[in-house]
C-alpha cells in the first residue's frame, strides 16, 4: 500500500481519524511504523507496558482475556481500520488482555509520544476512544480490578523500578554527608553499568575514595578538597575504572540529591527551584547537622550543570500519609501547628522501594499488601505500609528516635535528657554527640558499633555484647508485632539495609515468636542466603507471610525517584499549559452505606430491592429511601444513608469523628479496599446483620473518566495535590485518581475535611501537582 492509498484509508475507513486533516494524518504515518504479524501470532500480551497503539490495516484480530480457569472469552474481534492497545495508555495501567492476530495481519503501530502529542489534542478522538473503551470493559468476562491483578503477576517489571528510558543518557546521584559524599552514575540504556563511589573525609589530612562498578573496585587517596572541586574529583575516580566509564559532564541528563529532611513540606520528590532550596533551608532547623551540607552539594551541582534537572529527594517524604494519631507527639499542641514539633520518619525512599520490589516479587498489587518494613542499618528504622501508605514508622522528628541502633540511643524517657544536663553538666552539643554517636550497641556493648564484631564477641562470650546485640533484636521484634496490630495483620515481612542483609542471626531473632502471626522463618534458607542480589525469599514454604531480604542501593533509588520526579513534573507542566484554568468540583460525601443483596434482605426482608430516591453525580450511582443504624462497641450512629446500586460486599464509610462515637479505628482506605478492616452491626426495620468488615474512612479522591485524565495528564491511582480556592485557600495532598469510563469529573472529601476547611459543595479545585505514579 503506497503512502498515499495509506493517507486515504485512514482518513476514509479509520473512524479514529475521520474528524483528522490530512495533513495531522500525515505527521502520524510518518512519525508511526508498519508492523507484520502472522496468525496466532501474539501482537500485545497481557502484562505487558502499553508503548503503543495499533490500527488494524488488513486481515483480522481478536482481543481476549483468560479467566482463572484459562478459559479464553473474547472481548472484541478487530477488522480493518479498527483500534487497540488503547486502555493502557489511557489509564496507565498494565495491558489487561491479549490482542492475538487471527491471520497475517498488517498493522500500523503509533507510539505513545505521538498518541499523546497527535491524537489526545483532537477533542473528537478521545471522545471516541473513551466511548470505545467503556464498550470493551463492558464486554469483558472479569471485573476491571480482577484484569488489572492478573496483568500485574504477568508483568516483569509492573512498578517501573528499571532506570531505563527512551532517552539515552547518564543520571548521577550525590548523596552529601557530613563525613563522607556517597555518588551514583547511571546510564539509562546500559543498565548493567552502575558506578558507585565513595569519598570519606573522616580523615582530615587525606580523603579516602572508592569506586566500584560490578566486582571491579578501585581506590585512590588524594588531599582533603572543597565543594568546588567536587566534579573534578569524580571525574578522576572514575577514570579508574577505565576510560569508558570516565563521568563526562555532557553525558549528564539528571542530578538526584538526598536530601535528609522535608518537613510537612514536601510529600515527594521535587525538581529544585530556588524556593525550593530555601525551603530546604528553613527546614535545617529540624537536621542541622545535614541539611546544610546538602544544599551545599546541590548548589555546587547546579553550577557545574545548570542545563539538566536537578531533583531533591527526601528521606522523610514516603511518611507524608502517617495519620496524626501516628505522627503527634504527647505535647502541647501549639508546639506541633508552631513549630512543627511532630514525627516525620526517615529511609522513606528505602521503604517505599522496599514495598514495590515486594508486590513484583509477589505478583500481586501493593494495594492489597500490608508490609512490615525492617531498614536496619547505621540508621535502622521500621515502617508499617498499609496498602501502600505508610502508616506509622519507628524514627521521629529526627533520626535518633525509634530503635535501638549500631550508635544512636533511639527512643528513651525525655527525662533521662533532662537528668544528664543538670546532674551531669552536659551541653546541647555534648548530650546530641552522646545519643548519636556514643549510644545504641556501641554503648551497651562497650566494643563498637559493628553489627559484626558484636556478634563475633558475643560469640565468645562477651557479656555486653550479648547484652546489646539482644535489645537491638529484641526492639526490632517488637516493633515488628506491634505493626502487625496497627494494621490488623500482615503479608510480607522485609529486611534491608547492612544488617537486614548481611545479619542472618539479627533475622532469625527478630522473626522468632512470631509464628502465631504467620511469620514462619526458613532457618537454612536464612543462615545460607549468601549474596542478596535484588531480592531472596527465606519464609518457610508454608509460612502465610512471605519474609524477603531487599538489596539496599541508596544511590540507586535516589536515581529512580528522581526520574520520576521528572516525568511527573513535565506532565504537571503540560497540564498546566493546556488546562491552565480547568476546574474539578468537589462534592462533600457524608457517612453512607453500601449493601449487597443478602445484608438488603436481612436488614429489610426477603425479596426487597433499594429504593431510589434521587441520583448521584456518579453515572448509575442514586440514594435509596432506605436507611440503616450503626451499632459499634461503645455507640450508635442513627439514619445512615444507603446508596446503590448493591455490591459484592457491604461497605460502611464514616468520618474520622465518628469514630469515637461508636468505638472503631477503621484505616484510610480507598472504596472497596476491605481487607483487615473493622466490622461492625447494622440495624435495620425487619432485622440486623453483622458485618466481620467493611468499615472504611474514604481516601479523599477524584473521579474521572478516561477523557479527564487525559486533559489532566494523570492515570489511574496517581496520587495528586489539589488547591482549593475560597474563604482561605488550601492545598488537600494524598488525593488519589480513580479513573474509569463510568464516572464523570467530580472530587470526593469527607464532612471532617469539608467542615475543616469551610468547603461546601460544588466549590472547585485545580490539580496544583502529582506526588506519585502508583
Amino acid at each position: 500500500m503506497s503512502e498515499t492509498d495509506l493517507k486515504r484509508f485512514f482518513l476514509e475507513q479509520v473512524r479514529l481519524f475521520e474528524h483528522f486533516p490530512a495533513d495531522k494524518v500525515e505527521e502520524i504515518l510518518s512519525r508511526s511504523r508498519l508492523a507484520t504479524y502472522e496468525g496466532n501470532e501474539a501482537i500485545l500480551e497481557t502484562g505487558d507496558e502499553g508503548k503503543f497503539i495499533g490500527v488494524v490495516i488488513s486481515g483480522h484480530a481478536e482481543i481476549s482475556i483468560t479467566d482463572n480457569t484459562g478459559t479464553r472469552s473474547v472481548v472484541s474481534e478487530l477488522g480493518v481500520g479498527d483500534v487497540f492497545g488503547v486502555m493502557s495508555l489511557l489509564t496507565g495501567d498494565r495491558i489487561i488482555a491479549d490482542v492475538i492476530a487471527g491471520n497475517r495481519c498488517f498493522v500500523l503501530m503509533i507510539p505513545q509520544e505521538v498518541f499523546h502529542a497527535c491524537i489526545l489534542t483532537n477533542p473528537k478522538a478521545v471522545a471516541y476512544l473513551s466511548r470505545l473503551l467503556a464498550e470493551r470493559i463492558r464486554a469483558m468476562s472479569v471485573d476491571l480490578a480482577t484484569a488489572q491483578t492478573r496483568a500485574v503477576a504477568k508483568s516483569d517489571d509492573p512498578y517501573a523500578l528499571s532506570l531505563g528510558t527512551n532517552t539515552q543518557g547518564k543520571v548521577v546521584v550525590l548523596n552529601v554527608g557530613i563525613s563522607q559524599i556517597h555518588f551514583g552514575i547511571y546510564d539509562t540504556h546500559d543498565l548493567g553499568s552502575d558506578i558507585h563511589g565513595i569519598i570519606d573525609n573522616t580523615d582530615e589530612a587525606t580523603a579516602h575514595i572508592s569506586v566500584t562498578i560490578g566486582p571491579q573496585t578501585r581506590t585512590m587517596e588524594r588531599a582533603p578538597f572543597p565543594m568546588s572541586e567536587l566534579f573534578a574529583v569524580m571525574q578522576e575516580s572514575t577514570r579508574l575504572l577505565g576510560d569508558a566509564f570516565v563521568l563526562h559532564l555532557q553525558d549528564v541528563t539528571a542530578v538526584g540529591h538526598r536530601v535528609v529532611h522535608g518537613g510537612s513540606k514536601f510529600s515527594s520528590a521535587v525538581v529544585i527551584t530556588p524556593a525550593v532550596i530555601a525551603d530546604i533551608e528553613a527546614l535545617s532547623v529540624f537536621a542541622p547537622l545535614h541539611n546544610p551540607v546538602n544544599v551545599e552539594g546541590i548548589v555546587e551541582a547546579m553550577k557545574k550543570l545548570p542545563g539538566v534537572p536537578h531533583v531533591a529527594v527526601f528521606d522523610t517524604a514516603f511518611h507524608q500519609t502517617l495519620p496524626p494519631y501516628a505522627y503527634l507527639y504527647g505535647l502541647p499542641y501549639y508546639l506541633y501547628k508552631q513549630d512543627g514539633i511532630r514525627r516525620y520518619g526517615f529511609h522513606g525512599t528505602s521503604h517505599r522501594y522496599v514495598s514495590l520490589k515486594a508486590a513484583e516479587v509477589l505478583k500481586r498489587p501493593l494495594g492489597e499488601l500490608e508490609i512490615v518494613s525492617c531498614h536496619l542499618g547505621i540508621g535502622a528504622s521500621l515502617c508499617a505500609i498499609d496498602h501502600g501508605r505508610s502508616v506509622d514508622t519507628t524514627m521521629g522528628m529526627t533520626p535518633t528516635d525509634g530503635l535501638i541502633m549500631p550508635s544512636r540511643s533511639g527512643s528513651i524517657d525525655p527525662a533521662v535528657m533532662i537528668h544528664l544536663l543538670q546532674n551531669h553538666g552536659m551541653s546541647p552539643e555534648q548530650l546530641s554527640n552522646v545519643i548519636n554517636t556514643e549510644s545504641g550497641m556501641k554503648g551497651i556493648s562497650g566494643i563498637s558499633s559493628d553489627i559484626h564484631e558484636i556478634e563475633a564477641a558475643a560469640a565468645e562470650g562477651h557479656h555486653r555484647a550479648l547484652l546489646a546485640h539482644k535489645a537491638f533484636c529484641y526492639q526490632v521484634r517488637k516493633n515488628i508485632g506491634a505493626y502487625v496490630a496497627a494494621m490488623g495483620g500482615i503479608d510480607v515481612l522485609t529486611f534491608t539495609g547492612d544488617i537486614g542483609e548481611t545479619s542472618a542471626t539479627v533475622r532469625s531473632l527478630a522473626c522468632q515468636g512470631l509464628g502465631y502471626m504467620g511469620i514462619k522463618l526458613d532457618e537454612e534458607k536464612n543462615r545460607n542466603l549468601g549474596k542478596v542480589g535484588s531480592c531472596k525469599v527465606i519464609s518457610a514454604d508454608d509460612s502465610p507471610v512471605t519474609i524477603l531480604v531487599i538489596a539496599n542501593d541508596d544511590e540507586r533509588l535516589v536515581a529512580w525517584e528522581t526520574l520520576r520526579a521528572i516525568e511527573r513534573n513535565e506532565l504537571i507542566v503540560a497540564m498546566k499549559e493546556d488546562q491552565a484554568d480547568a476546574p474539578i468540583p468537589i462534592e462533600i460525601s457524608a457517612h453512607h452505606v453500601h449493601l449487597s443483596q443478602a445484608d438488603v434482605e436481612a436488614l429489610f426482608g426477603p425479596g426487597h430491592q433499594l429504593t431510589p430516591e434521587h441520583e448521584l453525580s456518579q453515572p448509575g450511582q442514586f440514594a435509596c429511601a432506605e436507611k440503616v443504624h450503626l451499632v459499634g462497641p461503645k455507640g450508635r450512629i442513627a439514619n445512615v444513608r444507603v446508596l446503590g446500586p448493591t455490591r459484592k460486599e457491604t461497605q460502611v464509610e464514616i468520618a474520622m469523628t465518628e469514630q469515637f462515637k461508636v468505638g472503631i479505628q477503621p484505616p484510610i482506605r480507598q472504596s472497596g479496599d476491605l481487607a483487615n478492616t473493622p466490622g461492625v452491626t447494622l440495624e435495620g426495620p425487619y432485622g440486623s446483620t453483622v458485618i466481620e468488615r467493611g468499615v472504611i474512612c474514604a481516601q479523599r479522591h477524584i473521579h474521572m473518566a478516561p477523557e479527564d485524565a487525559l486533559r489532566f495528564r494523570v492515570r489511574d491511582n496517581y496520587v495528586v495535590r489539589v488547591r482549593v480556592e475560597g474563604e482561605r485557600e488550601l492545598i488537600f495532598g494524598d488525593v488519589v485518581v480513580r479513573v474509569n469510563p463510568a464516572f464523570r469529573l467530580a472530587m470526593h472529601i469527607d464532612t471532617d475535611e469539608g467542615n475543616a476547611a469551610n468547603i461546601r459543595t460544588g466549590m472547585i479545585g485545580y490539580i496544583e501537582e502529582i506526588q506519585s505514579r502508583h
